[in-house]
Formats: C-alpha cells, structure tokens, sequence
C-alpha cells in the first residue's frame, strides 16, 4: 500500500470526482469546497507531481483554448493503480472509524 499525505489523498479523491474535468482550476475549487480552506493554484502541483512519479496519476494535454491565450489544460486521471490506492484509502478510513461514536455537536 502507497503511504500518502492528506493532500495527496484529497486531490486523488478530487479527480476521482471531477473524472474527465479534473485539471489544476477544477481540482483546486473541489478541494476548496469539500474543506472550506483556501488552496493557492500553486499548492495542488507539488503533490500531483509526487502522485504521478508514483504512478497513480496520468497527464494529457487538452484542446488549446482561446479564453486561455491558447495555451491547453492539463487533464489528470487515476491510473489502475491509482484507483487500487484509492480503494485502499477507503477501506482503512472505513475500518479505522468504524467503531468511534459521533463527533457531532448540536
């Protein structure tokens, strides 16, 4: 099992998500709404980085845009490993709360 940071674990999840939409603007606003915390653009690129070196992430260049200046998106998705890290990820956090009673405050 790939140990990863929170980060790493909220931008997998995010792409996951956002699947055919998942570039660096779109991953940032889904990681800001599920938090409530500000994440600069720049913030996201050292851990999908460190994703993709470990093979969980793939990269591929989209269309140029004009709205852009013509430059093109980057678009991210889980490879099969990727999604077997992420499954992984999900069964821990299952098993690790499973028997925590509600943090919940009224």
């Amino acid at each position: 099992m790939d140990l990863l940071s929170t980060k790493e674990e909220l931008i997998l999840t995010s792409i996951w998500k956002l699947r055919d939409s998942a570039y660096g603007m779109a991953i940032r606003k889904e990681i800001i709404s599920a938090t409530g915390m500000n994440w600069l653009l720049g913030s996201i690129y050292t851990p999908i980085n460190g994703l993709l070196k470990k093979g969980l992430l793939t990269s591929r260049m989209g269309e140029p845009s004009p709205v852009r200046g013509g430059r093109a998106k980057v678009y991210y998705e889980l490879t099969e490993r990727g999604i077997r890290a992420m499954a992984e990820i999900q069964k821990v956090n299952t098993l690790i709360w499973q028997d925590i009673p509600s943090l919940e405050t009224n």
